[in-house]
């Protein structure tokens, strides 16, 4: 094979690997290591495992005790931290490269991400039952709720003071019923999506300009944009809901004071969704909604897109379920990570291709 058909294949790993001197230093890393620290091949090629991984992270103690073995070294389902902030489960493997032991092979393997796509899937499936659930609550309960509504109101108008008080506050709860079952009805909405080419930083920018006039006022904002990506396919002002709503999220769990929120968007090209029919949908497109709050309840972050299920005292637990739907109708994939100090939404989305007519 020729030096071009290697380095064909190193980038083609789906894996993070990375070439490193058996003091640590860096001296090539594939695309797949790119994905995963987010920094470039030119750029780890200047730094130390250390730097990457943290000194005493078992990634930099699995290496160092490999080459002191002389021999390979696995390491099963440990939490690898990665840019001193966000900690992943992996599978870590060392072995000598050369004949000479001069250089080493590091790959990390996350095992978290195929369990992140079975939990998507699974998210889908719950949007879809809120879905079947919005039509029945749509007629259900807006037919006795006005009735209810316009009871209160001839009560209150031969009542006592008293009474009154007692019949605004039926009218005032039967009017915060009605809000949560038009936040339901959402759901309900199965009019056929006409997609047309989105480029997704005007979604974002158009997000981003909304949310720092009014809601995220108080938030330090930052972005990281890959000017090369391409369109995606769906509804702008859907998406724009989407990211809307994350961002809110994430508006409303950071410091007041030294709240953070970066946007970064990338090209992942190692990213497919399974499909009906043994057919698969390449989501190159990475969207990040990253902050620095509080972070998802260790609890509740299995099922923070079903419906209902919120931290927030005064929340419905719909907004981020109503996000999976319109990600899920739009082809993407929508996951999420946390931890204290720093909670990251991913939404993965097709690129847009122009369909050719038979």
């Amino acid at each position: 094979m020729t030096d071009t058909s290697f380095e064909n294949v190193w980038n083609a790993l789906p894996f993070p690997s990375f070439v490193v001197t058996q003091d640590g230093q860096i001296t090539d890393a594939n695309g797949a290591a790119e994905q995963l620290v987010s920094t470039s091949q030119r750029q780890m090629r200047q730094k130390t495992l250390s730097q990457i991984f943290h000194e005493n992270s078992v990634v930099v103690g699995t290496v160092h005790q490999a080459a002191k073995d002389q021999g390979s070294m696995t390491q099963y389902n440990v939490d690898v931290a990665i840019e001193n902030k966000t900690t992943a489960v992996c599978n870590v493997y060392v072995s000598f490269l050369n004949p000479e032991q001069s250089k080493l092979l590091l790959v990390v393997q996350p095992t978290g991400v195929a369990q992140k796509m079975s939990q998507s899937l699974t998210n889908l499936s719950a949007a879809r039952s809120v879905t079947a659930m919005a039509a029945m609550l749509a007629h259900e309960i807006r037919n006795p709720l006005a009735g209810i509504t316009g009871a209160s109101q001839l009560l209150a108008m031969n009542a006592n003071e008293e009474d009154i008080e007692l019949a605004d506050m039926i009218a005032q709860e039967a009017k915060r019923i009605g809000q949560l079952v038009d936040r339901v009805e959402h759901f309900g909405d199965q009019r056929p999506m006409d997609p047309k080419p989105v480029n997704i930083h005007d979604v974002l920018d158009r997000a981003q300009r909304a949310a720092a006039a009014g809601y995220a006022s108080h938030v330090n904002f930052t972005v990281e944009y890959d000017p090369s990506l391409p369109d995606t396919s769906g509804d702008a002002d859907q998406l724009l809901q989407v990211f809307q709503n994350l961002i809110k999220n994430a508006a409303e769990a950071v410091d007041e004071k030294r709240g953070t929120i970066k946007v970064r968007t990338s090209y992942n090209s190692g990213v497919k969704l399974a499909m009906q029919g043994n057919k698969t949908q390449n989501l190159p497109l990475q969207i990040e909604v990253i902050d620095n709050g509080r972070g998802v309840p260790a609890n509740l972050i299995s099922e923070v897109f079903d419906p209902f299920v919120t931290s927030k005292s005064n929340g419905t637990g719909l907004g981020l379920s109503l996000v999976s739907k319109i990600i899920a109708a739009h082809g993407g994939l929508v996951e999420c990570s946390s931890t204290e100090g720093r909670t990251v939404f991913v939404v993965r989305l097709p690129v847009w291709r122009v369909k050719k007519e038979n």
